[in-house]
């Protein structure tokens, strides 16, 4: 009898009514406010309308003049449509294009085949906890946050041919950014520097992501420092490496900067980017013709993007 008014009192309790059993477990259930879907909407939609405005559309108007050979002055109603005459025009009657593309890819295989290892090497002695490591990471990637017009002047007071430190130290007479048999190499040794920066960085924190007790199975099994890194931990930073591998073929293209303020892209620092500006913005403000060079670098930009996109989803999935 003494336990009946307590059982009634049990039943008299009704569960809450915004509770519900997930697995065992309450979860409370709230709908949200006016307020909070006003917030969500704007975070949204806000970001959306900006990509949309600022990358998407312009992107679109860029191959569409490609098509054209409007020259930026004329009423857009009477821009003509030509097709692919523009690109035609890109491939066989424009004499600064193919030096262009061969220096785009001169750029890339000095970023992918030395700045790259060599951001990937720092990574790796940085990633050891040596002395001082927090200044040298700081020293290696300062460059990274200065932009590589910066950069130009700064390795200015080393190339220049007459007060510069190159010459001074070995006595020279050299026009680093002047002789066109030298200067693209002296402005790749100024944007690798600031690559190797950035590569540092991005490998150094694939390193602090590895999974220590690989490392240690590695070494109870005998295999040496060197081997347990391309054999066990390179291969576990592969997402990292297609970041890498993004990173340095869109880096290779959209060089601009650097070669603008040197010459404007001329005398033998001709790149893609700088004959789109040259055609776009220059003189001759060829509109349609400099939407095409613009169109085959995001065309080529896409190849590799959607390589990255595809790397990422995957691993997502697994």
């Amino acid at each position: 009898m003494s336990d009946l008014p307590l059982i009634q009192a049990d039943r008299a309790v009704p569960p809450p009514a915004a509770t519900t059993t997930n697995g065992g477990r309450g979860r409370r259930l709230r709908l949200l406010s006016r307020t909070d879907r006003v917030v969500i909407t704007l975070m949204v939609l806000v970001p959306l309308l900006l990509v949309t405005g600022l990358v998407w559309l312009p992107a679109v108007a860029t191959v569409l003049l490609s098509g054209t050979n409007w020259d930026g002055i004329g009423p857009i109603g009477e821009i003509e449509w030509v097709g692919a005459k523009n690109y035609d025009d890109v491939v066989n009657i424009y004499p600064p294009f193919v030096p262009a593309v061969q220096n785009n890819l001169l750029w890339l295989a000095a970023l992918f085949v030395v700045a790259t290892p060599f951001g990937m090497f720092l990574a790796v002695l940085l990633d050891k906890e040596l002395r001082g490591s927090r200044f040298y990471q700081t020293a290696l990637y300062l460059p990274v946050v200065l932009s590589l017009a910066l950069i130009g002047f700064v390795w200015q007071l080393i190339y220049s041919r007459d007060q510069g430190l190159l010459n001074g130290v070995f006595g020279g007479d050299t026009d680093w950014y002047g002789d066109p048999n030298v200067n693209i190499w002296a402005v790749l040794v100024a944007a690798g520097w600031r690559h190797v920066g950035y590569i540092m960085l991005l490998y150094l924190a694939g390193l602090k992501g590895v999974d220590p007790s690989l490392r240690e199975a590695a070494a109870v099994d005998g295999s040496s420092e060197t081997s347990t890194f391309f054999r066990v931990v390179f291969p576990v930073m592969r997402p990292i490496n297609i970041i890498v591998l993004v990173v340095t073929v869109i880096e290779s293209l959209r060089a601009f900067d650097l070669v603008w303020v040197i010459n404007k892209g001329r005398n033998g620092l001709e790149l893609i980017s700088a004959l789109v500006t040259q055609n776009v913005v220059g003189e001759a403000s060829r509109i349609g013709f400099g939407s095409a060079l613009a169109t085959i670098m995001l065309m080529v930009s896409l190849v590799f993007i959607t390589l990255y996109l595809w790397t990422v989803m995957r691993e997502d999935k697994r």
